[in-house]
């Protein structure tokens, strides 16, 4: 089958291709197609489903150009999980963070349905494999809440769960020992505000980092709070946390249930929460899945390979 498409100017098709038809070759390769172009068209020759599907992601790509007067990598992967999944991403508001320069949108349906979820409850629970943005947009949309000032600060929180190594043996005093289990979450903060932005907001208490273990006692108003690693949480540890919400408060829990460190025999606070609370009025429950990993290409084939040959349980 083949099909065609229009380009109004080389400036509009150089657009579309990329630079060195870096954008090209990612729609050749993911949809198994041969393109070409010649006298103003673009011919897309294949098997019919492929054609269909990359005739929608270069026509998508073409709107996006024509709008933003260019197209960026991350819109590449967006169309393309949107074709490949046989849904559409469709347009996306950017999320506003400190850096006028940072654009982040959510790049699959999987992540537009996360943010939407959690832009319309008080506490969404979500589970999903390593490199789908689960605490990455979260973060973003914390960021954006604090900048907008619909909330007065920001909670990130991690379990200080050990994979293999024990606290004990690791060099420092106590915040040196805990730094490097809340180090994904600084990461996430430092791609979205200045550093010296950062510091002024720790140390006015706009932005707080934190230990699962500091949060109990506490009861905390008009806060975006976000656990990560969440599976990693005992049952009585998750009661904990989501009882620490106060009023005008915000609560995401994230977590990759295939990546559980804790004891054997120990049950999981995510896995817990995700059955005993999906049907309360005000929590959403959300399941991101590989389709939606965003992170180099063999992220999604590594996460694949064990998800069909999963580990023996002892």
């Amino acid at each position: 089958m083949e099909s065609t498409l229009s380009v109004v100017s080389s400036k509009a098709l150089l657009a579309l291709f990329g630079v060195c038809d870096q954008h090209l070759r990612r729609i050749r390769d993911a949809l198994g197609v041969s393109i070409t172009a010649r006298d103003g068209k673009i011919h897309i020759v294949g098997l019919e489903p492929a054609v269909t599907k990359a005739t929608d992601v270069l026509e998508q790509l073409q709107a996006c150009a024509n709008r933003h007067g260019a197209i960026l990598p991350d819109d590449v992967t967006r169309v393309l999980a949107g074709a490949q999944n046989g849904q559409s991403p469709g347009e996306h508001s950017f999320v506003e963070v400190f850096r006028a320069a940072r654009q982040i949108r959510p790049r699959t349906p999987g992540q537009a349905a996360y943010i939407q979820a959690i832009l319309r409850n008080d506490v969404v629970l979500c589970r999903g494999p390593a490199g789908t943005g689960k605490t990455y947009l979260a973060v973003a949309l914390a960021v954006a809440a604090l900048k907008q000032q619909s909330i007065r600060k920001i909670v990130l929180v991690r379990p200080a769960v050990e994979a293999g190594e024990s606290l004990g043996f690791l060099p420092g005093d106590l915040q040196a020992k805990i730094n490097p289990y809340l180090r994904p979450l600084l990461d996430a903060l430092h791609e979205m505000m200045d550093h010296d932005l950062i510091r002024s907001y720790t140390e006015q208490d706009l932005i707080e980092v934190i230990p699962l273990a500091y949060m109990r006692g506490r009861t905390l108003n008009n806060a975006f709070i976000i656990l990560d690693e969440a599976q990693n949480t005992t049952v009585a540890q998750m009661k904990m946390f989501l009882t620490r919400m106060g009023i005008d408060s915000k609560i995401v829990v994230s977590g990759d249930v295939t990546q559980i460190d804790l004891p054997p025999k120990t049950g999981s606070g995510l896995v817990d929460a995700l059955s005993r609370l999906h049907a309360i009025k005000g929590i959403a429950s959300v399941e991101l899945t590989v389709a939606d990993i965003v992170r180099h290409p063999l992220v999604q084939r590594i996460v694949s390979a064990y998800e069909k040959h999963p580990r023996k349980r002892r």
